[in-house]
């Protein structure tokens, strides 16, 4: 019926942004309208939510499995024939090698009941203890960094609404103007209330150029550019003793670190003046409240947990961690980026955010499981270590929901271990570019097609409603597991615990997650409908301790750490860091640093986004952003082919030539493949904690295409 009107959410970034969908008249699936009574984006849309649904077009996503013919094409095949492939191919595997010769990859989009039944499978069917996600690239140091200092990791432990409340907000490494434009405007409404806002970047992005006060630093230099920041609060007398007495641990060893990096010295690491320095500490000290959002930026480095702790440093010393309209918070990137991790798809965690270490959670979750705790196995690799494993420990792979051809670090080699694969089975919307390399293609349904939980970066867990039938040939990723476990699972009859309805999926992780730092428990389907969302933690109704005393239902935790943190003994902690250069740094051979993000009308690999006209009318490919001094030090002009050249590889793209970057810098967006690939050239280097690889900086060299001479040995 054209009145029928479904409520639902975006499939893309970590807002979730609400949306209505209604049927189209002119025969296509579904049209996008206004759903003004979702907090969050209250009704605002990005070019990408708008044109969401042309994604559910046959014509350009997957409506049958493929497999691998003699001849190496991929053919259309029956779903049985798909999925006894993969049984065979995974259980070959397995029968010769071993369990942890299987992988498991999963991604960062997936629904809750999807990211949760598939750390069940890898650990129950499977048996293996290589699994991870691409959630892993996203914001994994500052979960480390928040979880250290905190004793929990919620992307924003405060609302968004909070942010024109505040006083002061430090965007650090974030372009939201960009990667979340219905997000902007609670910059916008800061700013119109009286506070300031300070972004940190090293161009000058559409962002940047809102903010009072932009700090530019040299990619690779924000932990330096934090310390010097905390430096002078301690020198200025900013700091808020009383808190910081009552509150926290571990000052003393903090304060010794920062205090060994003078103004003058941060200066001529990072770049940024000492006044600029100065004028920012007094920006974010005058208000009564204020906050620190870090994002990819600082996260993205082989020292991201450190530089994410450094920023959390300058709240604790200040007093505005655990405080109304203050704090810390990290804007997450993907859609469910946030609840992807907590339910285990991630190597070292259980559902619940449960510790795969810990025997008393081995022990609730196998209990949920019906199984042995004995027999679930340990924490395996991290994404990247998982993938450059491919072909030599690990002969097979399923993979769910990512595209690590495109979106890998050093992405040539990781493409090379994934074709050296015995065996690869990939289900997804589309026909990706790692899909492209599978034995089998499974394709699934997405977003409007499906009914499942997300949670956003708020920590607020959403509802997503199916609108519509998806097409004859495609399945849920629910059914696929449900059908490969029955194959796999011998006479254990497994395909009983991998149910295919969503609800009875959440259900379950529901239970697996009650007690855990990540409770579900408290939380139905029916509440999200009513409620418009539920933020967790949220324990089963009825707790004596943290359930409403009238009803017994907890109404949810929108604000963390008011009364105290999540440590044992409900202090903060410090992170007593210094400054230390990124894993690679320019030289006479690679004179120039590269960095990468992402652009407005395209989305993370671009699998999906680069299917749809309108966003490739406004984004058609990759470019280089180099600043006029260097482009006439290369003999570059606007839209010439430039080559950036890394130890690992070689891109190609126009140039963008603008003053919007530093001189030493050049950008590339990360959404394409082939020539421009940009992930060809970024470096694997892990941070020592959240084995987050440094895709923010390293340092590359630049050819004119055609003319065979490099740039300059300095920019």
């Amino acid at each position: 019926m054209r009145d029928t009107v479904t409520p639902t959410h975006c499939p893309y970034c970590a807002l979730q942004c609400g949306m209505n969908l209604t049927p189209a008249p002119d025969g296509r699936a579904v049209e996008v309208s206004e759903r003004a009574d979702f907090p969050v984006n209250r009704g605002a849309l990005c070019g990408k939510g708008r044109t969401a649904p042309a994604v559910l077009s046959s014509s350009v996503r997957l409506t049958s499995p493929l497999v691998r013919s003699e001849g190496g094409a991929l053919v259309p095949a029956s779903w049985e024939e798909a999925l006894e492939r993969v049984a065979e191919g995974l259980g070959r595997t397995r029968a010769e090698y071993g369990a942890d010769a299987v992988g498991v990859f999963g991604g960062g989009g997936l629904t809750n009941e999807k990211a949760y039944s598939l750390g069940k499978f890898a650990r129950v069917v499977l048996g293996t203890s290589q699994i991870d996600y691409n959630g892993r690239f996203c914001m994994s140091s500052a979960a480390a960094a928040g979880g250290r200092a905190f004793g929990l990791d919620r992307g924003l432990p405060f609302p968004l609404e909070d942010i024109p409340r505040t006083g002061c907000v430090i965007l650090v490494g974030s372009n939201p103007a960009e990667t979340m434009p219905p997000s902007l405007r609670y910059f916008t409404e800061l700013r119109e209330n009286g506070g300031t806002l300070i972004v940190v970047d090293p161009r000058r992005t559409k962002t940047a150029e809102q903010a009072d006060l932009h700090l530019a630093p040299r990619p690779g230099t924000d932990l330096a550019l934090a310390l010097g920041l905390l430096h002078l609060i301690v020198a200025e007398g900013r700091t808020d003793e009383a808190y910081i007495r009552e509150r926290t641990g571990g000052w003393e060893e903090t304060r010794a670190a920062a205090m060994a990096h003078w103004p003058e010295y941060v200066e001529r690491i990072t770049g940024v003046s000492v006044p600029q320095l100065r004028e920012a500490v007094r920006l974010f000290c005058e208000p009564e409240a204020a906050m620190v959002l870090t994002a990819r930026g600082p996260e993205q480095q082989s020292k991201g947990t450190d530089t994410v702790g450094a920023w959390i440093n300058l709240c604790l010393a200040t007093g505005r961690a655990g405080r109304p309209l203050s704090g810390y918070g990290c804007l997450t990137g993907q859609g469910n980026g946030q609840g992807g991790r907590e339910h285990g798809q991630k190597a070292d965690q259980l559902p619940g955010y449960r510790k795969l270490t810990d025997p008393a959670a081995r022990a609730h979750v196998a209990g949920v499981w019906g199984v042995d705790p004995d027999s679930l196995p340990g924490p395996g690799r991290s994404a990247y270590e998982l993938l450059d494993a491919l072909g030599t420990d690990i002969r097979s792979l399923l993979l769910m929901g990512s595209n690590p051809v495109v979106s890998a670090p050093r992405a040539a080699h990781v493409e090379e271990r994934i074709r050296s694969l015995d065996f690869l089975a990939v289900c997804d919307v589309v026909l990706s570019e790692t899909a492209a390399l599978a034995d089998v293609v499974l394709p699934v349904t997405q977003w409007a097609e499906e009914t499942g939980t997300t949670t956003n970066l708020e920590g607020r867990v959403l509802l997503r409603r199916r609108a519509i039938t998806p097409p004859e040939g495609v399945r849920s990723d629910l059914e696929v597991m449900h059908g490969l476990a029955a194959r796999l699972g011998g006479d254990r009859n497994l395909e009983k615990g991998f149910p295919t309805d969503p609800e009875e999926v959440f259900e379950e992780l529901r239970r697996a997650s009650a007690g855990g730092p990540a409770d579900y428990s408290g939380i139905t389907y029916r509440r999200l409908a009513e409620e418009n969302g539920v933020f967790w933690p949220c324990p089963a109704p009825g707790d004596p301790v943290t359930g409403d005393p009238a009803t017994g239902v907890h109404p949810g935790t929108p604000r963390l750490f008011l009364d105290r943190f999540a440590t044992e003994d409900g202090r903060a902690r410090f992170a007593p860091v210094s400054h230390r250069a990124a894993a690679e740094e320019p030289d006479d051979a690679y004179p120039v640093l590269l960095t990468t993000g992402r652009v407005v009308a395209q989305y993370q690999s671009g699998a999906q986004t680069r299917r749809v006209d309108e966003l490739n009318a406004a984004a058609p490919g990759p470019f280089v952003e180099l600043h006029p001094r260097l482009a006439e030090r290369l003999g570059a002009a606007e839209g010439d082919p430039v080559a950036v050249v890394s130890r690992r590889g070689r891109a190609v793209a126009p140039a963008r030539i603008t003053t919007a970057i530093r001189p030493d810098t050049v950008f590339m967006p990360f959404h394409w493949a082939g020539e421009g690939r940009a992930n060809t050239l970024t470096n694997p280097a892990l941070d020592p904690t959240s084995r987050m690889p440094e895709f923010k900086v390293c340092a590359v060299r630049l050819e004119a295409v055609g003319a065979g001479r490099p740039a300059p040995s300095s920019p």
